[in-house]
């Protein structure tokens, strides 16, 4: 659960800078004070009332320095010489010393959690991605980034500069007349405390509005990514009424409830500051007509107390701004503390990866395993797949023949037994080095927005063109390239959209080539397929059965009668293992599978 000391924690790296920035902007803060006091000691000057002992003390030390004439002349020019250090002075040091460094540490402290985002983007295991669209994720992401980023030169370089400022004016009426000091300093308690309990409810109002946000950009996401659908089925009358329900019930929480209770907040603040000033004008006025202060003290210390007053409404504002980011800024961390996956820990500086080779042997050994304790998916499965040998996975819809892949990548861990690849555990090598001598053709492959070319050498840069013309010769890429208007330096559109099914699954066979991998996959690669191009793909599949261990995962058993070993599931568990013809005299599940397929009917 995230709060506000992970907010904090954000911009830790780079405390000490910070400490030093909120310093000088609260020096500079206390600074701008020397205007009023001075401008109250000229009139002192002015009206021949004496001045307080910092002034006398101040403008002795000049005298006897320079030797000039203690008169009043020397007086006013010495207030005169600390009002120019305070405004012409810190004008050109001020912006470097303080809005540099708020803004610099925003901006560092954002790359550097876009890192850290990309790095948890990469490390998050599968079922998160499962249960959470990209438009939900994205939407998560960006405003918590955003909100920190525009949050601390707020908070850093205004909202705490201001409260020292506030504390140093206290400081200077409390040294004029302490009674009106103490009676400021409570109004001030008073005022800031019943703010901060009115913004912590409007903050529980705004984490229900910002989860509004998310389903809604969630949905959007879904529309688009889903766009296709939604044309052919007619539905985008019915999209735009489930949206604009969505924005009436964000505008109905945002205008009834949020922006009603900022402006009490706002409008009770105001009546309460104003009370507040006028009270300070009436008792300064007294004492003053009490001889208790001096003219020029009561002009510093109305000034004052309404600098004071008049920086009230900024630091509410802030904070206002603050209770709007604040739960997006939690839900940033929420995700950030999501459990990362078992199977991938990304460092900032890898050591080289120490490359191996597998002959391919695969062996399961009492493989159990469920996605949820009660509900197992796998149970009990023993298999041994010898070196190039082509091994079938076959069964009905369930029966857990993608969830085995998934363990022999290591996405899961299983919850028996254990997998070997010549004979050792897969739990014992190093991740990333395993996974590079596996390679997996998926069922919808894919495709990023770049050439075809990027994606055919995405999971092995090094390789030459030679190798890749080569790749593609054996996947039958080379069949469609001439029809490309750029050939191999096509860009394919985002998700592949420019290519068509079979397209996209040769170019996936071909980029598995590439890595030249001990393990190849093919995870329903034809069943979503027109016959002309399953018939590409399996001529393509057999060029390569032989050559290294495969396995392939089907529906269409055409695809699958050259196995060496036919492994059929059901409710998972291995109910049978043969080659087709072996299957079929078996008069099994295969065989009734097989039956299906070919004449359309079920036989008993």
């Amino acid at each position: 659960m995230a709060t506000i000391q992970n907010i904090w924690r954000y911009y830790q790296q780079y405390k000490w800078v910070a400490i030093f920035s909120i310093a000088t902007s609260s020096m500079f803060e206390i600074i701008d004070l020397v205007v009023p006091y001075a401008i109250g000691q000229i009139l002192n000057v002015l009206s021949n009332q004496p001045l307080d002992g910092f002034s006398t003390g101040a403008i002795a030390t000049i005298v006897n320095l320079t030797h000039l004439p203690p008169n009043r002349l020397t007086s006013l020019g010495v207030l005169l010489g600390l009002i120019v250090l305070a405004t012409v002075g810190k004008a050109p040091i001020q912006p470097w010393l303080s809005t540099w460094f708020h803004w610099d540490i925003a901006l560092r402290t954002r790359r550097d959690a876009f890192h850290q985002v990309v790095k948890k983007i990469l490390t998050l295991p599968l079922e998160f991605y499962d249960e959470h669209n990209p438009g939900r994720i994205g939407g998560r992401i960006s405003r918590g980034l955003e909100n920190h980023t525009w949050s601390y030169p707020e908070i850093a370089g205004q909202m705490i500069p201001k409260l020292c400022r506030v504390f140093g004016i206290f400081v200077i009426i409390w040294l004029i007349q302490w009674q009106i000091a103490f009676a400021f300093c409570i109004s001030f308690i008073v005022i800031l405390g019943l703010t901060w309990k009115n913004l912590s409810k409007l903050i529980e109002r705004e984490e229900v509005l910002d989860k509004y946000y998310e389903n809604t950009e969630s949905r959007t996401s879904e529309i688009i990514t889903n766009i296709k659908t939604v044309k052919a089925f007619a539905t985008e009358q019915a999209e735009l009424i489930r949206q604009q329900r969505r924005i009436n019930r964000h505008f109905q929480v945002l205008d009834r409830r949020l922006l009603k209770g900022y402006l009490n907040l706002d409008t009770w603040q105001r009546t309460t500051i104003q009370i507040c000033v006028f009270s300070i004008l009436v008792a300064t006025l007294m004492a003053t007509v009490r001889g208790e202060i001096s003219l020029g003290h009561f002009v510093t210390t109305l000034t004052l107390s309404s600098m004071a007053y008049a920086e009230l409404e900024p630091i509410s504002h802030l904070a206002e701004i603050f209770a709007r980011r604040f739960a997006s800024m939690i839900r940033f961390h929420e995700f950030m503390q999501e459990k990362e996956g078992v199977d991938a820990k990304i460092v900032d500086r890898p050591s080289p990866v120490v490359p191996v080779k597998f002959t391919g042997k695969i062996e399961l050994v009492n493989l159990t395993f469920g996605y949820q304790p009660e509900r197992q998916v796998l149970q009990d499965i023993n298999l041994l797949i010898e070196p190039y040998q082509t091994i079938a996975l076959v069964g009905r819809s369930g029966s857990g023949k993608s969830t085995l892949v998934k363990l022999l990548f290591r996405y899961f861990e299983p919850s028996q037994g254990k997998i070997l690849i010549d004979g050792t555990d897969i739990r014992n090598l190093d991740v990333t080095a395993y996974r590079r001598r596996l390679a997996i053709v998926h069922q919808e492959v894919d495709v990023f927005n770049g050439t075809l070319l990027d994606n055919l050498t995405y999971g092995n840069r090094e390789a030459s063109f030679s190798q890749v013309e080569s790749a593609c010769a054996i996947a039958r890429v080379d069949e469609f390239i001439e029809q490309l208007p750029q050939g191999y330096y096509t860009v394919v559109g985002e998700r592949g959209m420019r290519l068509s099914g079979g397209q996209r699954q040769r170019l996936g066979i071909a980029r598995a080539l590439l890595v030249e991998p001990d393990v190849l996959i093919f995870d329903e690669a034809t069943s979503s397929l027109d016959y002309e191009s399953e018939r590409s793909i399996q001529l393509a599949m057999r060029s390569i059965l032989g050559t290294r261990t495969t396995i392939v995962i089907a529906h269409r058993l055409s695809t699958v009668r050259e196995a060496d070993k036919i492994v059929v599931l059901d409710r998972g568990q291995i109910v049978e293992v043969g080659s087709h013809e072996e299957l079929l005299q078996n008069k099994g599940i295969y065989h009734r599978l097989h039956a299906l397929q070919e004449t359309g009917e079920l036989v008993s």
